[in-house]
């Protein structure tokens, strides 16, 4: 098909329609909801997800929570248990082992796969509506229940309570985990909560962004937010807002379109994070050329530096010509 041929105003009709939008809204409210809570809790354990280098982790645990969910699905349980169950599972599997960076990452190319195997064989085996499957790879945000939102909520507390909890220590094992196993911290301990506050903050993901792209909440804003600054502080509130504006904003585009919510999140949310890129690189250009057009001082410190050598040299000759002078014997 050429470029010609396609009809570029039913696409862009297909990808914002924006009738009755504000029955839809209300209708659809705790979809919102959900995703402004999704946005704070995937903002702030995407940025220790970022410190600890666990994105590749991020993408077994969805597989794997994918994997229970569609088993909950065939079995006629509740998805969202089963979604919980999985991620929970295959987080443990992995703060237990404490593996090194690259044994771990073998063990997560490993894990990964299996866990797509299971879900792909649940989901065959699935005599339902196709729409559900299809939810758990790229999300939905139609069937988020007021019952679904409570659980939402309450799992959100849980995960934001244990991170303020040991969010001093964590923050320590992540920045410098050396240092931090020197001075005694429990990091096996630190490890396991940890990644079973990441299993449940990705069970929650699956539910709207589904299992494939559950990386656009948990990692790209987190990422983005590191590219602007340094600070720790800093890094924690703007992974925040950059994930609240990609979920929330997603979900409000994607209220007036006939295409699942996961296009709208992760372009949002990739945009960020380009725009946070192409800034870095300018700040980094301008440093740099700071740096190559401030003139030198050493020059004048190099003039002094001689100076001062020189004027040591020569009073340290009139010393030793001083201080040799009585040691003399007189001739003859």
């Amino acid at each position: 098909m050429s470029l010609a041929a396609i009809d570029w105003n039913s696409l862009f009709g297909s990808v914002f329609v924006f009738d009755n939008y504000g029955e839809l809204l209300s209708l659809l409210r705790n979809s919102v909801w959900a995703g402004a809570v999704l946005g704070l809790v995937g903002g702030l354990v995407g940025t220790f997800v970022m410190m600890r280098d666990l994105a590749f982790s991020v993408h077994g645990i969805a597989e794997l929570s994918f994997a229970g969910a569609a088993a909950a699905l065939l079995i006629g349980a509740d998805v969202v248990t089963g979604s919980l169950v999985g991620s929970v599972l295959a987080a443990l599997i992995m703060g237990f082992m404490g593996l090194r960076a690259r044994e771990g990452n073998s063990f997560v190319g490993v894990l990964m796969p299996f866990g797509l195997g299971l879900g792909i064989l649940f989901l065959s085996l699935y005599e339902g509506r196709s729409s559900n499957k299809f939810s758990l790879l790229t999300g939905q945000i139609v069937s988020v229940s007021s019952l679904q939102l409570t659980s939402m909520i309450v799992l959100s507390v849980v995960v934001l309570a244990t991170l303020l909890v040991v969010w001093r220590p964590l923050t320590f094992a992540s920045t410098d985990p050396l240092v931090a196993q020197a001075k005694g911290l429990p990091m096996r301990s630190l490890a396991i909560v940890f990644m079973v506050v990441l299993g449940i903050s990705v069970a929650m993901s699956v539910q709207i962004v589904g299992a494939l792209l559950v990386l656009a909440l948990l990692i790209t804003p987190a990422a983005a937010a590191m590219n602007l600054t340094s600070s720790p502080a800093r890094t924690v509130v703007l992974s925040v807002v950059f994930a609240e504006l990609a979920m929330v904003g997603g979900i409000l585009l994607a209220l007036g379109g006939n295409v699942p919510i996961s296009p709208y999140v992760t372009t949002i949310s990739f945009a960020v994070w380009l725009v946070s890129r192409c800034v870095r690189a300018v700040r980094e250009r301008s440093s740099s050329y700071r740096r190559t057009t401030t003139p030198r001082s050493t020059t004048t410190l190099g003039t002094g530096g001689v100076v001062q050598n020189r004027t040591r040299t020569a009073a340290g000759s009139t010393l030793s010509e001083a201080g040799s002078g009585p040691s003399r014997s007189p001739s003859p």
